[in-house]
């Protein structure tokens, strides 16, 4: 037998484990089989290569819980070790390094602390976070010599020791004696729970236990004349072993990536829109598929879809920071053995590798979208609904793909037509203002609240866009300052109405300017002066007697502060109470009418009645001033 220490004379290494190792106690599991398929892909590499002769059988690796004796033991028939290799990597490499690794981990950053854990290999050492003793007992798959198994201990102290033992196949088990605080882990579904997270992908086969299946008894029935069956105990292996995003796309249809999508989430039951297979071989390794899914709305339910792994070794599912954030928008799986296992995010955000990927990823995306729109427009803009929110996101936050999303962004009217950016410059004819020549596009977040306004400007000739999207209005913030000549205004806008207004400055009003001041102290008496200020407008007659308009700038600020980012929140708007401007037509026969009323109470019933009949079209009447608004019309009628 030999015994050792640990030579550390600052301090042990197994209370650095323990506090600071990890941030998650679960990832030892990962570890001691991500340890046990290296050792069985060695194996595989030396047949292949015809240094190992010998068959190599069943190679599946065994994690076997012992609830009673709280014990787990990793299994597998790989290379193994002789007991100067085990002496070697577990008690000489690690252990000697120990005493220089503390030193370093108290003095430096998390980034460079999580940076030295891969340096250092410590993976298996994770072991210690959930255990009171770990045992190793290996036989190397060599012949000769040094073919006696050996058997190392350690009770997470800096003791250890190592002897001859006896066992029968070659390959490792490493035997965790798990703890009074840690039990969790020695319940059957919680292993299960850490298995299906981290190893659903290796490319080793892994079994938990067994579990029964019906299998169907050939040339026999049963009583009533149907198939017999019988229930048998099979392997329960937990993961595929040759996943999807490691075949060749040529060979792939698109029945299989569907088929992969519900096998990554059961419970989604809604097909994705199409998919990307990323394969790269230099500068850096990158294989994976990524999937468009129905954005649509809901941009926080749709986060964490992506799972990030080191050769089929499950890291992470919360990208952020590692990917460009509108891409965490999509679903699937990225696969890239320059992706170290052992760091923390805010290493891999800083990480070269990873920034090279992450940009590569977005060019991918970029180029998928771009050939869509080219082969087909048609079907481009079926799917627009659905992806609009991911490209508009893309587009606000990062300079590189706006400069390739131009070519396929588009916007659509309100009649179902579809424009790109250019196209709509060229075909639409948009208002015009006289101070900076700018260029107005409209548009409505509301066509049901904002319908008559609509049909305003269509009748005079032009556009509407419909931008009711979560994002639009960050989106066209950043379009018009990307375009200094161009500018949106909602339909119900004080803009919109000002350079309408122009187009009907040769229809004279029909009232005159004593008429004029006696009309408007009528109106702002029914209304609240606070939250609107009355203006007269000679309109046209068609026109609504009463509109109701907001600054567009200030409704804008407040509903992208509503929805988070933007101005609105750092400026503070989105506490500001909401003002709108109440414009009066001249024009109306009905506002005619309330200057030809001789009893005041009548002409304050039906300014009142006009006023609330615009208020109810952009849904600001409600509660008492609601109840009111219905009595008066059964009183008026």
């Amino acid at each position: 037998m030999q015994k050792g220490k640990i030579n550390v004379q600052t301090e042990n290494i197994f209370p650095i484990i323990k506090k600071f190792l990890y941030s998650d106690h679960e990832i030892f599991l990962r570890e001691l089989i991500s340890n046990a398929v290296d050792a069985t892909q060695k194996l595989k590499t030396l047949a292949n290569t015809g240094n190992f002769k010998e068959e190599l059988g069943d190679l599946t690796i065994q994690v076997i819980l012992d609830k009673k004796k709280r014990t787990i033991t990793i299994q597998d028939r790989g290379i193994g070790m002789t007991a100067e290799e085990l002496d070697k990597y577990i008690n000489q490499i690690a252990f000697s390094s120990a005493e220089e690794f503390v030193k370093k981990f108290k003095t430096k950053s998390e980034a460079e602390q999580h940076a030295l854990i891969g340096h250092f290999g410590l993976g298996f050492y994770s072991s210690f976070m959930v255990s009171d003793k770990v045992e190793v007992i290996s036989k190397t798959y060599k012949k000769g010599g040094a073919t006696k198994a050996v058997k190392w201990e350690c009770d997470g102290s800096p003791d250890y020791t190592m002897d001859e033992t006896i066992k029968n196949d070659r390959g490792t088990e490493v035997i965790l004696y798990i703890s009074e605080e840690e039990k969790d882990f020695a319940e059957e579904f919680k292993i299960r729970e850490l298995l299906k997270k981290y190893c659903r992908f290796l490319p080793v086969p892994i079994q938990f236990g067994t579990k029964k299946e019906s299998v169907k008894v050939e040339g026999e029935v049963d009583k009533d004349g149907k198939d017999k069956y019988v229930e048998v105990e099979k392997p329960d292996i937990i993961n595929n072993t040759n996943p999807l995003w490691k075949g060749k796309p040529a060979e792939l249809k698109d029945e299989d990536y569907n088929n992969f999508y519900r096998e990554l989430y059961p419970y989604n039951f809604e097909e994705p829109l199409f998919h990307i297979h990323l394969n790269v071989d230099y500068p850096f390794n990158l294989t994976g598929i990524l999937y468009f899914p129905k954005v649509k709305r809901n941009l926080e339910v749709q986060r964490d879809k992506i799972q990030l792994y080191s050769n089929q070794v499950f890291v992470t599912d919360s990208v952020e920071g590692i990917v460009p954030d509108f891409l965490t928008l999509l679903h699937g799986v990225l696969d890239s053995p320059d992706i170290p296992l052992n760091v923390s995010r805010s290493y891999l955000q800083s990480d070269r590798r990873v920034k090279q990927i992450s940009n590569h990823i977005m060019k991918k995306v970029a180029d998928k979208l771009e050939e869509i729109f080219k082969d087909n427009r048609e079907e481009f803009e079926k799917k627009w609904d659905d992806i609009k929110v991911f490209i508009e996101y893309g587009m606000i936050s990062e300079e590189k793909f706006y400069e390739r999303a131009e070519k396929f962004c588009l916007l659509k009217n309100v009649d179902k037509k579809y424009f790109t950016l250019d196209d709509y410059k060229e075909k639409i004819k948009p208002l015009q203002t006289d101070k900076d020549k700018k260029l107005v596009y409209l548009y409505t977040n509301n066509k049901t609240d904002q319908h008559s306004y609509i049909e305003s400007a269509i009748e005079r000739g032009y556009d509407v866009l419909e931008m009711d999207g979560v994002l639009d209005n960050h989106f066209i913030n950043s379009f018009e300052q990307k375009t200094e000549k161009i500018s949106f205004a909602r339909v119900d806008s004080d803009i919109v109405d000002n350079l309408i207004k122009k187009d009907d400055t040769k229809t004279p009003s029909k009232l005159d300017d004593k008429q004029k001041e006696e009309i408007k102290p009528v109106f702002e008496k029914v209304v609240d002066k606070e939250r609107f200020s009355v203006s007269l407008e000679n309109l046209s007659e068609t026109d609504l007697p009463v509109i109701i308009t907001q600054n567009e700038f200030m409704r804008r600020m407040k509903d992208m502060s509503a929805i988070g980012g933007g101005g609105g929140g750092m400026m503070g708007m989105g506490n500001f109470p909401d003002h709108y401007t109440m414009i009066v037509n001249t024009n109306h026969n009905l506002v005619s009418k309330i200057i030809g009323e001789e009893n005041a109470e009548t002409r304050e019933k039906l300014a009142k009645q006009l006023t609330d009949l615009a208020l109810l079209s952009q849904s600001l009447l409600k509660g008492e001033d609601l109840t009111k608004f219905i009595k008066r019309s059964i009183e008026i009628l």
